[in-house]
Formats: structure tokens, C-alpha cells, sequence
């Protein structure tokens, strides 16, 4: 049993104790000399509703040299994450067809044997082909075209067994999914939550029918709101003195436009992934305005860094949208103090250290960020001024979950049951009703640290915020009422956080 005294609520700011009677050894991580066991002063804690991530690649199946569902997993956890989003540009690409996975996947076990056919049955079924249990909760997403081609959509036959109940009751024919043999479908622990193509854009040929999908199934459309052909860093001063080809701003507008027409055509919730430039957010002002369904996401490399910083990280600074100029820097923060952009995405992208040393043309796109994202965040909106601790919980937790069609925990209902001791109240895990939907981030708001990306759990080391010095980070992650992940400490050690480099 762990017993943290005098934490603070996140959003109401009561002090209670805090009891979590157990730890989940199948799934628990921590990291050296971190308690999770006896009697902790909390006082520079805040108990919130575990962060959610609705854009994450765990390159499993097909690219496990990067990152596994068990690495990826490992680093959510690390980062105050209890669930992520899962997307579909893995090898095979998963869209839901009956193909063999059997040459790239699991060590040449027979999985077809065992019932999986695919790579969304594989996603699905992971923990138990492997035997493990992940210190994480994370739903899937298929593409919106077959081997993410864009040259033919998806088929809702293929992948609704993999839909959640609460998703396949909203369809709008009324119907419910049913299995390949025609058997009702279990509710799905790991339930298909989107409908993406993200890496690219969905293309002109199949976007009626994509919307037309997401209609009938009620599964939301994420877009990834960029397309360009040619181009590996963003158009401007910084791609006219390196001399490499620049991808203009205009090219994540041109799919904003398209689809906000697209959704006033046909009322389909979208969501915008990674939004990067003031006129891309603009467009979605104005579009929320009308009362259409649109939600977006940022990421905090583009709350962070502009494509000036591209000079001193190189390929380390290299995604797809590229970073912008410092004017759409400051447009993004703006869209977030205003309420624009509804949540954070991490878009945590791993790649070997052999692919991003090929020089910024050649590097593939992206860089990891679960581990540090709320620290970079902090560090950007709350100690920068824009928006208040409160509400950076609220865009990397509550919307989130919402997106993925979950219930964030409520503290604050969780104490209304709870007991009274001396001057404040206990909130004991073993006696609320169904402990098993609590999901819990502690995090120390004035935790000093330096970011050193050797030691993260994530195999990706691909980040330009190594060696940043942050204040608040995640120290417990709790899923069903038990402990996780810790790198909780003594009140004599954690005076010493100044000088832990982690």
C-alpha cells in the first residue's frame, strides 16, 4: 500500500491522502530507488486524470528495430500516460484485410492458428500472443485506404468487429457489427477509435467515400492535414540558406479548406492532426465559429520550436508538418490560449539513430516526445504565461480521452465519497465504485530535471529536447486503481532533483 499525504487536486486544489492499496506486477515499471510501497509526503504533488494521447506510432508490427508496443507502452507510462491512440501506418498497414502477417510479426509463430488474420487482429490480441501485460490502456485506429495507398478506401466489413460498443450502437443504419463468422462481436478491449491515413493526407479520389465511411460507422475522421510532393523542411529563410527544398505553409491550408468543406457537406466529425501554421488555424477558428464538428490537436514541438531551431538540431528537429516559421509559433500559442486548438498530441515517432544521422534532406520524419511532453509543455504555456496548469491537464487529459470516447476520472466526485480525517479527506483507491475505470497522474509541479534521452524507456532517442532543463514532471502513473509506473522518492531524495538528470 501507498499512502501519499497532503497531495493537492488538480482543478480544485483540496489536500487529501491519497491511498493506493495495490501495484499491478504484471504491468509495473519504475525506475531506481522509486518507492511504491509505505508513506510519502505529496505536498508538491497534484493528483489529475491520467493524460491521454490520441497520436501515437509504436511501429509494431514491421519496424520493431524503432520502437515495440512493449518500449512504446513502457514510455507512455513514463510520461504520465494511462492511454494512447494507436496509429495504423505500421508493416502490413492496418486497414482491417485478411492478409499474412506471419513474415513480419511474432518470431514465425502460427498466428493464423490462433485466430489473427491481420494487423488489427494483432494489435488487438498483443498481450496475449506475447504473454505481457502493457503499463498503458491504448485503443487502434485504421487507415482510411487500403495499405494506406490512397488509392482505394477501406472497407467498414473489414475492421467494424474491432469497433467499440458504445461506437457501433451510434451507426447510422442502426445496425451492430458482426464477426467474420456472423457471431455478435465481443466489446473489444482495445476498440477501434479513428479513421486515418496519418503520414499523409486522404487523398481527393477516395475522400467522399472515406466521410461517407465515418458517417455510417461513427468513427471520426483524423487527417493528417499537410500534403506536399516535394520539400523536407518548411519554405523560408532557413530552407533558402541550407538550400534544401522548403514546403510552403499553404500546403496544410489547402487540406483544412478542403475538409472543412467536406464536413459542412456532410456534418462528419474531422479532427485535425499536428496543426502547425496561423492560417491553418485561422480556418478552423472561423469553422468552430459556424458550430461545425471539428476538433484539432497541436504538438509540442510546434508550441516550442520554430524552423529556425532546425539550424541547431538538425535532423533532430525534422517532421512531417515541418516545423514553422516563428510567426506560426506564436500562432499556435495563441490558438491554444484561446481555446482553438481542443488538445496535445505528442506524435511520438521513433526512428534508429542510423536513419536520422542521413543528413536533414534524407532523415526521415518525426521525433519521439511521450516522455517529456508534459514538462516541454509546461515549460512553453504555463511558465510562459499562456494558459494555467488547470488548464494544460485539461488539453492533454480530459479532451483527449473525450476524442477517443472515454470517461477522464473525476477526483472530485471520487471524494465525495470518501471518508474524513483530522482536516482534510482521504482518498482511498480500494473503496471507490469501480475501481477498475480509475485512472490516475501524479505529477510534481516543481520537479527540476534535464532531459537525457539515454535513458528514456522509448528505443527512439530521436529528440531535440535532450539536455533541456524543465520544472514538472509525472511521477506515478496509476491505471484501475494500481500503481503502474513510479519514480516516486523519500522527501530527502527528491530535494535532490535539481541534480538528477533522467
Amino acid at each position: 500500500m501507498l499512502t501519499i499525504h497532503d497531495i493537492a487536486v488538480w482543478d480544485t486544489g483540496e489536500h487529501i491522502d491519497l491511498v493506493v492499496p495495490k501495484v499491478d506486477d504484471e504491468r509495473l515499471l519504475t525506475e531506481s530507488g522509486a518507492i511504491i510501497s509505505g508513506d510519502i509526503d505529496g505536498s508538491s504533488l497534484i493528483v489529475a486524470p491520467g493524460l491521454a494521447d490520441p497520436h501515437v506510432h509504436f511501429r509494431d508490427p514491421g519496424q520493431l528495430d524503432k520502437e515495440t508496443m512493449i518500449t512504446g507502452s513502457q514510455a507512455a507510462a513514463a510520461g504520465g500516460y494511462t492511454r494512447v491512440l494507436i496509429m495504423p501506418n505500421t508493416l502490413p498497414a492496418a486497414d482491417g484485410r485478411d492478409i499474412d502477417v506471419q513474415d513480419v510479426v511474432d518470431g514465425g509463430k502460427e498466428l493464423k492458428e490462433v485466430g489473427v488474420y491481420n494487423t488489427l487482429d494483432y494489435l488487438q490480441r498483443y498481450e496475449q500472443l506475447h504473454d505481457v501485460k502493457l503499463p498503458v490502456r491504448y485503443d487502434i485506429s485504421v487507415c482510411a485506404s487500403l495499405g494506406r495507398a490512397g488509392k482505394l478506401p477501406t472497407q467498414p466489413a473489414d475492421y467494424e468487429r474491432f469497433m467499440g460498443a458504445a461506437v457501433r450502437s451510434s451507426r447510422s443504419d442502426g445496425t451492430d457489427a458482426k464477426t467474420s463468422q456472423g457471431v455478435d462481436n465481443p466489446v473489444a478491449e482495445h476498440p477501434l477509435r479513428a479513421i486515418t491515413d496519418d503520414g499523409s493526407a486522404i487523398t481527393n479520389e477516395i475522400l467522399d467515400a472515406v466521410f461517407a465511411d465515418s458517417k455510417a460507422t461513427g468513427l471520426p475522421v483524423l487527417e493528417h492535414c499537410e500534403h506536399h510532393d516535394s520539400g523536407a523542411i518548411n519554405d523560408g529563410a532557413v530552407s533558402r540558406k541550407l538550400g534544401i527544398a522548403g514546403i510552403p505553409a499553404e500546403t496544410e491550408l489547402a487540406i483544412v479548406n478542403r475538409d472543412i468543406e467536406a464536413v459542412r457537406r456532410t456534418g462528419v466529425h474531422i479532427h485535425f492532426q499536428h496543426v502547425s501554421t496561423a492560417g491553418a488555424f485561422d480556418a478552423i477558428r472561423k469553422a468552430k465559429a459556424e458550430g461545425l464538428p471539428i476538433t484539432c490537436e497541436t504538438a509540442p514541438h510546434y508550441l516550442a520550436l520554430c524552423d529556425e531551431d532546425i539550424l541547431k538540431y538538425g535532423a533532430m528537429a525534422k517532421m512531417n508538418p515541418p516545423l514553422r516559421s516563428e510567426a506560426d509559433r506564436r500562432a499556435t500559442l495563441a490558438a491554444i490560449a484561446d481555446g482553438t486548438v481542443d488538445m496535445i498530441a505528442t506524435d511520438h515517432a521513433p526512428h534508429t539513430a542510423v536513419e536520422k544521422a542521413s543528413g536533414l534532406a534524407d532523415a526521415p520524419n518525426g521525433i519521439i516526445g511521450l516522455e517529456c511532453a508534459y514538462a516541454v509543455c509546461r515549460k512553453v504555456l504555463v511558465e510562459g504565461g499562456a494558459i494555467s496548469d488547470e488548464r494544460l491537464i485539461e488539453l492533454m487529459a480530459l479532451a483527449p480521452e473525450r476524442l477517443m470516447g472515454h470517461t477522464p476520472t473525476d477526483v472530485a466526485m471520487l471524494l465525495n465519497t470518501s471518508s474524513r480525517c483530522a482536516t482534510k479527506r482521504i482518498l482511498d483507491l480500494s473503496h471507490v465504485e469501480h475501481p477498475e475505470n480509475v485512472d490516475l497522474t501524479l505529477i510534481d509541479t516543481h520537479n527540476k530535471w534535464t532531459v537525457d534521452s539515454s535513458q528514456f524507456h522509448s528505443k527512439g532517442r530521436n529528440t531535440p529536447f535532450d539536455g533541456w532543463q524543465l520544472t514538472g514532471r509525472p511521477m506515478a502513473t496509476i491505471i484501475g486503481s494500481k500503481l503502474v509506473f513510479s519514480r516516486l522518492r523519500d522527501s530527502s531524495e527528491s530535494k535532490q532533483d535539481d541534480s538528477i538528470r533522467v
